[in-house]
């Protein structure tokens, strides 16, 4: 199923990728390694300050007696450990909000496209509300609410970006259902789960894998802009935006506080939004000629796009 997947994702008569492309997966999969490998990735404790490297500007020695490449914060601790160990709050946020999200809006979008009637119209008839609703909006209630902290930030993406994964799913499963091997299941006895479960939900893979590669950037940019705003990862953990938001008074006197996690931010948001792109164009059949270049064995095999 997999090598299926790629190679209608990919197809072997050979490819084209960008570099920028190349050079957004590896920064994705160096900030993946960077969150797994953070305890021994980081040079220093992320919550150990010194007042004696208090705001120290990015240096190979400080003095304390110890290099802080990115600098220090306003309370001597190092920005680096901090930047790493804020990559697993930031990429677990995005994420794992994006894997609960995605198991209640396929699961109501299985529901609402195969059966229809009632169940359809009450089914999107909550996606309408809660899509009435601003995400950021719903997001600040819901944690006035429960309080701040990461189960409940999960929480949050749950409730708020189910919607997305509900549409599409229905809208494909609508498309589907009458088809002739779903007829054909259906003829020879099969149950409603092994439908849905065996000839329905294999054919979402693309679809969904590109709304995900795409979900995850809004995750990490929303989560930043909760612990901004004080309702998001709470002190002593560190995340991007946590630092953010403990250093923007600094921003004249010391940039690199407020800048260095910044930077994370975007690079992430961006790598990833280039990646569920290049998934979103690929799995078009007509965008898909952008991305592929045809070599010349292929050409003579009569190989078509």
């Amino acid at each position: 199923m997999a090598r299926c997947c790629l190679h209608l994702l990919w197809p072997p008569a050979r490819r084209r990728v960008p570099w920028l492309l190349i050079t957004s997966g590896a920064f994705v999969g160096a900030l993946a390694v960077v969150a797994v490998a953070a305890p021994y990735l980081a040079p220093q404790n992320p919550e150990r300050g010194s007042l004696r490297a208090r705001l120290v500007a990015p240096t190979l020695e400080a003095s304390d007696g110890k290099a802080h490449p990115l600098g220090t914060d306003h309370l001597g601790r190092d920005m680096l450990s901090r930047l790493i160990y804020g990559s697993r709050i930031s990429l677990t946020v995005g994420v794992l909000g994006v894997v609960v999200s995605s198991f209640i809006g396929v699961f109501l979008g299985l529901m609402a496209g195969y059966y229809r009637g009632f169940i359809d119209d009450v089914i999107m008839r909550a996606v309408d509300v809660f899509m009435s609703v601003p995400l950021l909006l719903l997001a600040l209630m819901i944690l006035y609410v429960l309080g701040p902290s990461f189960k409940n930030i999960i929480i949050v993406f749950a409730v708020a970006r189910w919607m997305l994964f509900c549409r599409v799913t229905r809208g494909v499963v609508i498309s589907l259902r009458e088809q002739a091997f779903v007829e054909a299941a259906r003829a020879i006895g099969a149950s409603d789960t092994r439908i849905l479960g065996r000839h329905i939900l294999p054919n979402l893979i693309t679809p969904l894998l590109t709304i995900a590669a795409l979900e995850v950037p809004r995750n990490i940019l929303t989560e930043s802009t909760l612990s901004f705003l004080g309702f998001g990862i709470q002190p002593p953990e560190s995340s991007w935006g946590l630092m953010l938001s403990s250093g923007r008074q600094y921003i004249v006197t010391a940039w690199w506080v407020v800048v260095m996690p910044g930077m994370a931010i975007f690079l992430s948001a961006l790598s990833f939004n280039l990646l569920g792109v290049w998934l979103r164009a690929v799995s078009d059949p007509l965008q898909r000629w952008r991305w592929l270049r045809v070599t010349r064995e292929a050409r003579e095999a009569g190989v078509q796009f």
